[in-house]
């Protein structure tokens, strides 16, 4: 069964996680991919999105994709219990998961059941195609690809609803798409926990609803 935990800011949430989980992650071991943070000026996200699984009690084994071969990224996302991706460049970043192959193995694990957390283009990057996300990231400079993403969901995450500095071009994706697309847009302060085919948003203060 599908396990995803999909969030805008992961360090805003994480205590929501082992609820989900409905288990200790103590101990737990997670490949962390920064990858999406490499064209960014701004990051500081990665290393707070680290702070807070470890705080968790989480092992953090990071897996940058264009510094390992695939026969290493293979090996470290069989290994671990869970998979993270973080936020940045949601286009750099799928360029990089196929050029890779990690795109088809982290299906692969979604599909068994490993734990998925993504964290804004960590989030993005599960819905069925990203170009909707051309408001928000720079894709101009990626080597040309066509959009199609992983595909693990058949909705689409929208993060940082409301929040600074995205509010705008969040807004801009809602007026462009809402009729065209299943938008789920997301807050700071919420999550969207997919457990197989049910949905549900998570927001600290008002609890759990379902996605419709």
């Amino acid at each position: 069964m599908k396990k995803m935990f999909l969030s805008s800011s992961f360090k805003d949430v994480a205590e929501l996680l082992p609820h989900f989980m409905e288990e200790s992650l103590e101990g737990k071991t997670v490949s962390f991919i920064p990858t999406a943070s490499i064209p960014e000026s701004v990051t500081f996200y990665v290393q707070a999105g680290k702070k807070a699984l470890q705080k968790l009690g989480m092992i953090v084994d990071e897996v940058e994709l264009t510094a390992l071969s695939p026969e290493e990224i293979t090996r470290k996302l069989k290994a671990n219990d869970s998979i993270y991706i973080t936020g940045g460049n949601t286009f750099f970043l799928l360029q990089a998961l196929r050029q890779t192959g990690a795109d088809r193995l982290i299906v692969e694990h979604i599909k068994a059941g490993k734990l998925y957390i993504g964290e804004s283009a960590g989030a993005m990057i599960v819905s069925p195609d990203i170009t909707y996300a051309k408001a928000m990231d720079d894709f101009k400079q990626i080597e040309s690809l066509d959009y199609t993403a992983l595909k693990s969901v058949d909705f689409y995450p929208l993060p940082h609803h409301t929040n600074f500095p995205f509010k705008k071009s969040v807004e801009k994706i809602i007026a462009e798409y809402q009729f065209d697309l299943k938008l789920c847009p997301i807050s700071n302060t919420q999550a969207i926990l997919v457990s197989g085919e049910d949905v549900r948003i998570a927001d600290k203060k008002l609890g759990e609803v379902p996605f419709q």
